[in-house]
């Protein structure tokens, strides 16, 4: 699944949702601030996946 496949168009606007659940992660009116949302939900994601790899290895 894309990252376009995790915003999907509605009416009156965008919303965001998980990959995997369909988890509703918010709804906006505008798709850049949609897209912004989804790269800080990308953004965490990896740095939690991070900090595990971290601790692991130690």
């Amino acid at each position: 699944m894309s990252k376009l496949d995790m915003i999907k168009k509605i009416k009156g606007g965008y919303v965001v949702t998980a990959e995997t659940t369909g988890r509703v992660f918010g709804r906006y009116r505008t798709k850049p601030e949609a897209e912004q949302r989804l790269r800080q939900i990308e953004f965490f994601k990896h740095l939690k996946e991070g900090r595990g790899k971290v601790n692991k290895s130690k």
